[in-house]
């Protein structure tokens, strides 16, 4: 009788904590989901979708399909506070107003080309010239602007959006039809990955990469010069008063570039320096120790105050450093919060500026029958 008793006993816990235990997957499982909401439409009537995406650990990142914009990232400090660190706005039309490349994707070609023309198999293209002699960040209608189609993906690592675009020949002045695709998963390991493909059926050139501006100690809420950074980088490509490369790699020793070990960004970077000139600060492509090809730590960045600490890894050769030295306070984002002179900084992974009139550089020639592939991962501690 009392075996029996036990077993009942045993089997009525046994189904408590299944019971219990599935409750609890299912919250896991709902909280990893991607959830979409309408978010307006663009000036041509086009219309535009929000997407929430949650991880297991307490991350939350809100991404829209127009422009593959990354519109917050809440991310959790050393005493558990969960704070949104990245630059942006409440609504879609503070972004259609225009603003400085918060969180967008950039394409076709991230960064500048000189004097907006490049040649390729012997024939000239000339770009949109939309930052003063030079092209930036894809023209005057980037990838950035684009309406992206959205898919939403649940995977072993967290849960992804799948975006694609076709990118058409002759747009922006770059040749071929080019298939895009990025894939941004916010995986369990508080790390928000990104994946770019791509395959063209005519050559061109092509550097992708993200614009997101980060403030480790919350967005809006002071500058960044606080923040102590290193970069995995022994040379750097300098740039003349137009910030095009001038196709020498140089070392960082004995400059204010040097970021081989943990430098607090503010120390350095008003120092009496030409390349500082230049950039009006930080503004600079550093040649990563890896060479690219292989997933390796680029770039880490701590924020005392909040205990966070943001790691970046990439593929890429290279990484686009930026300061927010062009941040002037006209631009009021989220809350009504206003950012101002370097309020955020840009980790974008990348090959190099002005690649394709730089032989010596990393090509970035796709041709057709290849397929681009490119990973960046930003990862987020705290302690």
């Amino acid at each position: 009788m009392r075996l029996r008793k036990k077993a009942a006993v045993s089997l009525v816990c046994a189904m408590v904590l299944a019971f219990l235990t599935g409750c609890e997957a299912q919250k896991e499982g709902e909280a990893m989901k991607v959830t979409k909401e309408a978010w307006g439409k663009t000036d041509d009537g086009a219309p535009v979708d929000l997407f929430t995406l949650k991880n297991s650990a307490g991350m939350e990142a809100r991404i829209t399909n127009y422009g593959g914009i990354l519109v917050s990232l809440k991310v959790p400090n050393a005493s558990g506070k969960v704070e949104d660190v990245v630059l942006g706005f409440d609504n879609l039309s503070d972004y259609l107003k225009g603003h400085p490349f918060f969180g967008a994707l950039v394409g076709r070609y991230g960064n500048r080309i000189a004097k907006g023309k490049f040649t390729l198999n012997g024939k000239e293209y000339t770009l949109a010239v939309n930052n003063g002699p030079n092209a930036l960040h894809g023209g005057l209608k980037g990838f950035d602007k684009a309406v992206w189609k959205a898919k939403e993906l649940e995977t072993k690592d967290g849960p992804a959006l799948e975006l694609t675009y076709l990118s058409k020949d002759g747009e922006e002045g770059y040749p071929g039809n080019l298939n895009v695709k990025v894939v941004y998963t916010l995986t369990n390991k508080n790390e928000l990955k990104i994946d770019y493909s791509a395959a063209t059926d005519k050559d061109t050139v092509l550097n992708l990469t993200h614009h997101t501006y980060f403030n480790l100690l919350g967005a809006g809420t002071r500058d960044i010069l606080s923040h102590m950074m290193t970069i995995n980088a022994d040379r750097f490509t300098p740039v003349d008063k137009d910030l095009i490369p001038t196709g020498e790699l140089r070392s960082v020793k004995n400059t204010p570039l040097d970021f081989t070990k943990p430098v607090v960004i503010g120390a350095r970077i008003d120092q009496d320096d030409e390349q500082l000139r230049f950039g009006k600060g930080y503004d600079h492509n550093w040649v990563l120790n890896g060479g690219g090809g292989n997933l390796a730590l680029a770039a880490r960045v701590t924020e005392p105050t909040s205990g966070r600490t943001m790691e970046v890894y990439t593929t890429e050769p290279g990484i686009q450093f930026y300061a927010g030295n062009f941040l002037d306070g006209t631009n009021v984002g989220k809350g009504g919060k206003v950012y101002k002179h370097r309020f955020g900084l840009c980790l974008e992974t990348q090959h190099f500026p002005d690649s394709p009139n730089h032989p010596d550089f990393p090509t970035t020639v796709l041709k057709p029958g290849q397929e681009l592939k490119s990973t960046t991962i930003y990862r987020f501690l705290a302690k």
